[in-house]
C-alpha cells in the first residue's frame, strides 16, 4: 500500500474508534413541588458528585470531599451556599429564601433537599437555576416541576435560562 492509501486507512480507523469511546453527560435533575397544606415549595436536586466538587472547589478556591471520607463542615458549608446562591426562585413576582435543608449520598449522586416556606398561593413562579453551567457548556438541569396537580419539564442549559410560569 502507498502512503496515502495508509493515511486514509488510519484516519478512518481513528474515526471509527473515536466514535466507541465514553461520553460524559453534564446533567442534573430537580424536582420542583408545591406542597400546599404544608404551605412550601419542596425541592431534591440529584447532582454527580464529581461535578458538584469541581463546582464547589472552583466558586470557594478549595478542595472539597462531598460524598467522600474526608468530608467536612467546611464542605457542607460550601454546599449549602453553593445551592441556596445558584438556585433562585420568585414568586408572585417577590425572592423567596431557598433553604438547605440536608444531603445524601446515592452511588455517585449527591442528592440536596432544599425548601422554600411560607408560600400560602402561588400566581406565578420564576426560576433560575445556573447550578453547574459555568463548568461545561454541555451541563443541563432538567427542572420537573408539580403545582397545582400540574406537571411540566424544562431544561436549563449554559444560557442561564429562566422560566416563568404563571398560574390562572
Amino acid at each position: 500500500m502507498n502512503k496515502k492509501a495508509i493515511a486514509i486507512l488510519l484516519l478512518v480507523l481513528g474515526i471509527s474508534l473515536s466514535s466507541f469511546t465514553a461520553h460524559k453527560f453534564y446533567v442534573s435533575i430537580y424536582q420542583v413541588d408545591f406542597v400546599p397544606q404544608k404551605k412550601r415549595i419542596e425541592i431534591t436536586a440529584r447532582i454527580f458528585t464529581d461535578d458538584l466538587n469541581v463546582a464547589l472547589e472552583n466558586e470557594f478556591k478549595s478542595k472539597t470531599h462531598i460524598g467522600e471520607k474526608e468530608e467536612s463542615t467546611q464542605d457542607m458549608a460550601f454546599l449549602k451556599k453553593y445551592m441556596t446562591s445558584h438556585l433562585q426562585i420568585f414568586i408572585n413576582n417577590k425572592e423567596k429564601n431557598v433553604l438547605f435543608l440536608s444531603k445524601e449520598i446515592e452511588n455517585n449522586v449527591v442528592v440536596v433537599y432544599l425548601k422554600v416556606s411560607d408560600v400560602p398561593k402561588i400566581s406565578s413562579i420564576k426560576i433560575q437555576n445556573n447550578t453547574l453551567l459555568e463548568l461545561n457548556s454541555d451541563q443541563q438541569n432538567i427542572i420537573q416541576t408539580n403545582f397545582y396537580n400540574n406537571k411540566r419539564n424544562y431544561i436549563f442549559k449554559g444560557d442561564y435560562f429562566t422560566e416563568n410560569i404563571i398560574f390562572k
